[in-house]
């Protein structure tokens, strides 16, 4: 087989042994809902990407892209009332249905919900076959083809759909690749200061979803903010997220050892890969955490300058890299764990509350010659059995989309609602 799957890929086929491991991204198209024309738009940008007769071999991480003609899976959306309800029925619905697991496989499916003048259009994937900046470019060439006064020219080559794995990375990084292995006590040490997840409703691996739009007028407070703070706006995304957990978890404050809160944040890191990356369909992920004591009475500016501090160290020194290496140490670990204790594997090692994932579909599509982002843009991530929280925070049409994927062994719906509403309230208080 011509490819090789690299470290975070062979993590998330371990993840998806277990649970199912996808990932949906929804765009919205203007133009009115034509079942056969966005059929042919689709299967022919498939096939011509090279996106076809898929070959994964698990054992040996290794995998191929045959080609030839698509079909690809399109289901088409009743019409009702409500079409964000339906949408977020059908996001759920897509996270909690699995791929196949091995051999020759399609790790794509497409569904439709028409608006009348627009419609959207949903793209549910197996999450190790690319990381989102891929697929946001995957809808916008199909959204290009579906277009009737677009003329799409004949690529004389498709993406690279077999990149560098990460050993070229850690060669390129030496210093900061030891840097990450000498610091592996001193991550274990912080891991125990973090208070631990809990299932109270028992280990059932079922996602649910959520989402809402943070519009421009409070976008654009987030940014200045941002940039009145001297933070990115990942760090301030991180604090309010921090601060939205704190109510269910009030009870760590009386411990003596685990008495802070750790989320994580997913890092693209294809710049870091070298130019063989640049041009890749696939993924380039690895994250970093950070944990906080979120004391009594922390405002949202201190707060988050104190998790900037952490996190421009952690870019500076990229010690992301050393999520890497603990993946693959991991990865060994993992073969002599029986199914259950693989179940609650990530719990003790890895006691994360919440994970976020940002995606600029704005700049992405800009950068792809776009002549306007597209109207809107929502993203869901699976938890898999990492965290039983995930926010995936999209930049689109000058607005942020924020999905929330959740354990509901977890967390209960009713608790989503406040994890939203306090974010909204967050956001809401910058613009005052």
């Amino acid at each position: 087989m011509k490819g090789r799957l690299n470290l975070f890929q062979a993590s998330m086929l371990r993840w998806r042994d277990l649970y199912p491991y996808s990932a949906v991204h929804v765009v919205r198209i203007a133009d009115p809902l034509d079942v056969a024309r966005l059929q042919r738009a689709i299967d022919d940008q498939l096939a011509g990407s090279g996106l076809t007769g898929l070959d994964l071999d698990v054992e040996r991480r290794r995998y191929e892209y045959k080609g030839g003609a698509a079909r690809a899976s399109l289901s088409i959306l009743p019409a009702e009332s409500d079409p964000s309800q339906t949408l977020t029925r059908e996001i759920e619905r897509q996270l909690n249905e699995p791929f196949a697991s091995d051999g020759r496989i399609d790790p794509f499916r497409f569904f439709a919900l028409d608006r009348g003048q627009g419609f959207d259009l949903g793209l549910a994937y197996d999450h190790f076959v690319a990381a989102g900046d891929s697929i946001a470019l995957l809808l916008k060439a199909i959204a290009d083809r579906y277009r009737p006064d677009t003329a799409v020219p004949v690529a004389r080559r498709g993406p690279d759909l077999y990149p560098p794995t990460y050993r070229r990375l850690f060669l390129r990084n030496p210093v900061a690749a030891l840097a990450g292995m000498r610091r592996m006590p001193a991550i274990a040490t912080s891991f125990r200061r973090a208070f631990r997840p809990r299932y109270p409703r028992g280990r059932d691996p079922y996602n649910g979803f959520a989402h809402f739009r943070v519009d421009r007028s409070g976008f654009a407070a987030m940014r200045s903010a941002a940039k009145a703070w001297g933070v990115t706006l990942n760090d301030l995304l991180l604090s309010m997220l921090l601060l939205a957990l704190v109510p269910m978890t009030e009870d760590r404050r009386g411990q003596r050892r685990r008495n802070e809160l750790a989320v994580a944040s997913i890092v693209n890191i294809r710049r870091d890969c070298g130019a063989d990356a640049s041009h890749a369909f696939g993924q380039f992920l690895s994250s970093f955490l950070v944990s906080h004591p979120v004391p009594s009475g922390v405002t949202l500016e201190q707060l988050t300058r104190d998790v900037h501090a952490e996190t421009a160290r952690i870019k500076r020194e990229r010690l992301y890299l050393q999520t890497l290496v603990a993946m693959s140490v991991s990865g060994i670990v993992w073969r002599f764990l029986s199914p259950a204790r693989r179940a609650r594997f990530h719990d003790k090692a890895y006691p994360v509350w919440a994970g976020l994932t940002p995606v600029n579909v704005d700049a992405l599509w800009e950068q792809a010659g776009a002549p306007a982002p597209p109207p809107a843009y929502v993203r869901g991530v699976s938890t898999g059995p990492l965290t039983p929280l995930v926010l995936a925070a999209t930049t689109a049409a000058g607005m942020l989309a924020i999905g929330l994927t959740f354990r509901t062994a977890a967390f209960t719906r009713e608790e989503i609602d406040k994890i939203a509403a306090s974010l909204l309230a967050n956001v809401e208080s910058l613009g005052r």
